[in-house]
């Protein structure tokens, strides 16, 4: 891997406001940090929002695979390096990694699709001779990761779901585009996982007793479209899967005036135990509970 393609494109520390009841990184907030990262290797290639503002232009991200190998605690320093591990025609396929800066070890993974697209309506763009020559400067091998067997395939219908999450986009939470960042998406991921978890027995109060909490080690996430300030959006979401520790769940959002679908994620944890910092075995009583609730695929 030639170390020179990479590029720092976020350095910093965990904020306390940034931790979660599992007293991790939120995930939302590793998303804050992508966008950064984001914006900074587009930049480094001329595609960030300011060079692509005059032709009615703008980047946006069509999917993401994340792995969380590592957890990061309040106080810890990180840095995030990026680089290109495919040119389309019409986009880039971004890798980002997660280094704790004190020991030098990778937490996390960032694999991102992105495509060049007309503002106003919508359509792919063909990246110039010079965008795709920027990009393949910062050309690099995509980092071994050992991702397990692929998921079954989502669920087509709608059964099993049920509304998880509902408000509306604030202005705070748009990016350089106008559009809602990948952590406004995120943040109400996280909170429809409340309702799931409730909904078979895993509920705040379970979770503060037993020191039990739900850890996330995996995202699949597509945005197959957009909202933006004042878009009232809903969550509704579904048990997946459930094993003897692991729970995979399954969330669509929509517009919920439009009825669009505008982001779907699939996220895989484990039932955690906060104290030893490891997952533990579902209650049987709780885990009876959820597999009545799994959707079929």
């Amino acid at each position: 891997m030639n170390a020179m393609s990479w590029l720092e494109t976020y350095r910093g520390t965990v904020y306390r406001w940034e931790v979660d009841q599992v007293d991790h990184f939120t995930v939302a907030f590793y998303f804050a940090r992508f966008e950064d990262a984001t914006h900074a290797m587009l930049h480094a290639v001329g595609l960030d929002p300011i060079a692509l503002a005059g032709h009615g232009q703008a980047c946006v991200t069509l999917d993401g695979h994340v792995r969380y190998r590592r957890e990061l605690r309040v106080g810890d320093v990180f840095h995030i390096r990026s680089g290109v591990v495919g040119v389309d025609d019409d986009g880039l396929r971004l890798v980002h990694e997660v280094i704790d800066s004190a020991d030098g070890t990778v937490c996390t993974t960032f694999a991102q699709g992105v495509a060049l697209i007309d503002r106003a309506s919508r359509a792919r763009r063909p990246l110039t001779a010079r965008q795709r020559a920027a990009a393949l400067a910062h050309r690099v091998e995509p980092p071994a990761v050992d991702e397990g067997p692929p998921p079954p395939p989502a669920p087509k219908g709608d059964e099993g779901f049920f509304d998880a999450a509902r408000d509306a986009i604030k202005p705070s939470e748009l990016n350089l585009s106008g559009e809602a960042g990948m952590a406004a998406y995120i943040h109400r991921f996280s909170a429809s996982n409340a309702h799931v978890l409730s909904a078979f027995g895993m509920t705040p109060a379970y979770s503060r007793q037993e020191r039990r909490q739900y850890s996330t080690f995996e995202f699949r996430l597509s945005f197959p479209g957009f909202v933006r300030a004042g878009d009232l959006v809903l969550v509704r979401s579904a048990l997946l899967h459930v094993g003897t520790s692991s729970i995979r769940i399954g969330h669509r959002m929509t517009n919920a005036q439009t009825h669009e679908l505008v982001a779907t994620l699939e996220q895989a944890g484990v039932h955690f135990d906060t104290e030893a910092r490891r997952p533990a075995p579902l209650p049987p009583a709780l885990r009876e509970r959820a597999l009545q609730l799994l959707v079929s695929r």
